[in-house]
């Protein structure tokens, strides 16, 4: 696994541990749907949440609005939208962004709610 890949893995972990400190409960991790793949799917506040997870050494261009192209965004509304057919429940989709910046030095963890609004 390339050092780029134990990063990203590694900032996944740290993300999901965050979201359950925080109440969300997990339902997937890496939930892939064709090409398209979410990091994380949780729940929280009658909410699904969708979480893309960034993983950083440094806060170089740390800005969320920077972090996701629209390419990525429309792969996982694709995704996202086959997994809320998929259910029976009348819970609202929601679509987050974590920062995850973890170096030997320390580790800061951002959660960017609603970071894409589809439509907007």
């Amino acid at each position: 696994m390339s050092e780029q890949s134990e990063l990203g893995k590694l900032g996944e972990q740290l993300a999901a541990e965050f979201l359950r400190k925080n109440d969300h409960i997990i339902l997937h991790q890496n939930f892939v749907w064709e090409k398209a793949e979410i990091d994380i799917i949780s729940i929280k506040d009658n909410k699904i949440v969708f979480v893309e997870v960034k993983t950083r050494v440094s806060p170089y261009l740390n800005d969320p609005a920077l972090m996701v192209p629209m390419k990525k965004w429309r792969q996982i509304m694709k995704a996202a939208d086959y997994f809320m057919k998929e259910r029976t429940d009348d819970l609202t989709a929601q679509f987050d962004i974590i920062s995850v910046i973890t170096n030997k030095d320390y580790t800061k963890i951002e959660h960017y709610d609603e970071a894409y609004i589809p439509g907007v």
